[in-house]
């Protein structure tokens, strides 16, 4: 069976794509095949590190991507004012965060792996996925996340439609972060996008959520399109499942590891922390998030003499309301 894990980079990524590489090689196993997602052409930095990598590759084939990209924007066209909004607001013209969307090609049947894992670059892997890609031989996609509990990020919850489209039961029962998944190539053809698109043009489109364009285009993709869907934060029994989001102030780590209530996480994800947050930390400005010592572990893994050597107190990324990270948590459900 040939399968492996995907994530997407460059180099304004640079730093957490090292940590995320770093963990897989210590945690999934040296001999994982990663296949690093080009974002964009920024892939100086990128290209040198992953060159220096056996297990790893670079995948920029722009002429497979532009399919992709293209079912992209007819799936934001048949939106009644995304793009209007997009360009009125950030003077994007097109797609916001259009190179996002590039994860979509781990399905098409020439991406590299039958069976895969999508992991967004800032996360670490931290335990044996293996049972992740066992799930797939019982079901269509595998996550493991409480998106569940908030579907405000992944559907415009507003929208009449919605509840047309999909019943409330498939919505707690389906919903899911896009920062983790495992699947399988082969779906979402290039007719059954066709299907999709014709859908959101008869309507459906205004039961997207396009201040996260990927993440509820994907939704989307898998619930309108039957595919099984299975969660192992409800699936796994309560003494196997943890968290796996940074606003869980609860983790301990322990020999590079976190344990949440003594059960190992299998990936923490760093959800919401700004890209720059992480190359400020490792240009040597001394700030301070949650669990950023484990990235910095694994962010200087096989380069300790480079890790940044802090002789001030830490200062913190922003000055947060006194309830932040409380509300963030409770918002995005992501956490436990």
């Amino acid at each position: 069976m040939n399968y492996g894990i995907y994530t997407l980079g460059n180099d304004v990524v640079f730093d957490q794509l090292v940590a995320l590489l770093n963990s897989i090689a210590v945690n999934a196993g040296a001999d994982m095949p990663v296949c690093v997602i080009a974002y964009d052409d920024r892939l100086e930095k990128t290209a040198a590190e992953i060159a220096t990598r056996p297990n790893v590759t670079l995948w920029n084939d722009k002429d497979l991507f532009k399919p992709w990209e293209d079912f992209s924007l007819q799936v934001w066209q048949a939106h009644p004012t995304a793009l209007q909004h997009w360009q009125k607001t950030e003077g994007i013209q097109g797609v916001r965060r259009l190179g996002m969307n590039r994860r979509y090609c781990a399905f098409d049947p020439n991406a590299p792996f039958e069976k895969f894992i999508y992991i967004d670059a800032d996360a670490l892997i931290l335990d044996d996925v293996t049972p992740v890609f066992e799930q797939l031989d019982s079901c269509d996609v595998v996550t493991y996340d409480f998106q569940y509990k908030d579907p405000t990020h992944i559907y415009n919850v507003n929208s009449p439609k919605l509840l047309e489209v999909f019943p409330q039961e498939r919505i707690e029962a389906e919903i899911f972060c896009a920062g983790f998944y495992a699947s399988k190539r082969g779906f979402m053809l290039s007719e059954q996008r066709d299907w999709l698109v014709a859908r959101l043009q008869q309507g459906e489109a205004e039961v997207l959520y396009p201040s996260a364009p990927n993440q509820s285009v994907l939704n989307y993709m898998v619930m309108r399109s039957q595919l099984s869907v299975c969660n192992l934060a409800k699936e796994w029994p309560a003494s196997r499942r943890t968290g796996n989001a940074v606003t869980s102030a609860h983790f301990q780590q322990r020999d590079g590891l976190l344990y949440d209530h003594d059960k190992r996480l299998t990936y923490l994800h760093y959800i919401g922390l700004s890209s720059s947050l992480f190359t400020r930390l490792c240009s040597g400005e001394n700030l301070d998030f949650p669990y950023r010592d484990i990235f910095l572990h694994y962010r200087y893994l096989y380069e300790p003499s480079q890790r940044p050597i802090f002789t001030d107190s830490p200062k913190p990324y922003q000055t947060p309301n006194p309830t932040f990270w409380q509300k963030v948590t409770r918002k995005l459900g992501l956490g436990k």
